[in-house]
């Protein structure tokens, strides 16, 4: 069966690979389609297509694809081509550069972001910071404070 699929010829970017809930991988995984992380990997990720990192799901090495949905964690750098969705339940320790992100209320990203037509990474540790473009307004002790906010990313020089 597995010969009469090949036979048919799906193309290798429509191949959705998974490492389910309670697996590890450790080591380097490539794929030409997409990959959804339920479990776990140790090691970096590169993706033609997509990578879906599940709500338990954790990545600790650096991920490359065309577009990421993150709902878990990841610990590294995070580089999409095109687009990046940050859901509310993740957490991201690490640089993250796309063409456009969305961070959702309750996301928690640590590290730096680098947006922009060309996105590039950071080769030696090169790297702009974010500054928020207004000074976040006060709050009475206590409350939550919003995770949202306008992001100014200085134009390239």
């Amino acid at each position: 069966m597995a010969k009469e699929r090949q036979k048919e010829g799906s193309p290798p970017d429509s191949v959705i690979s998974i490492i389910g809930p309670g697996m590890k991988v450790v080591g380097d995984c490539t794929t030409d389609g997409t990959l959804r992380v339920e479990g776990s990997v140790e090691g970096s990720i590169r993706a033609g297509k997509a990578v879906v990192v599940g709500r338990n799901g954790f990545v600790d090495g650096d991920v490359v694809t065309q577009d990421a949905v993150v709902s878990g964690r990841v610990r590294g750098t995070i580089t999409a081509e095109s687009r990046l969705e940050l859901q509310s339940t993740c957490q991201i320790d690490g640089q993250v550069v796309a063409r456009s992100l969305q961070l959702e209320e309750g996301g928690i990203l640590n590290g730096t972001v680098q947006m922009g037509e060309k996105p590039r990474a950071s080769a030696q540790g090169d790297q702009t910071p974010v500054e928020p473009a207004e000074k976040p307004r006060a709050s009475a002790p206590g409350a939550p404070t919003p995770v949202q906010e306008t992001l100014k990313v200085p134009e390239d020089q």
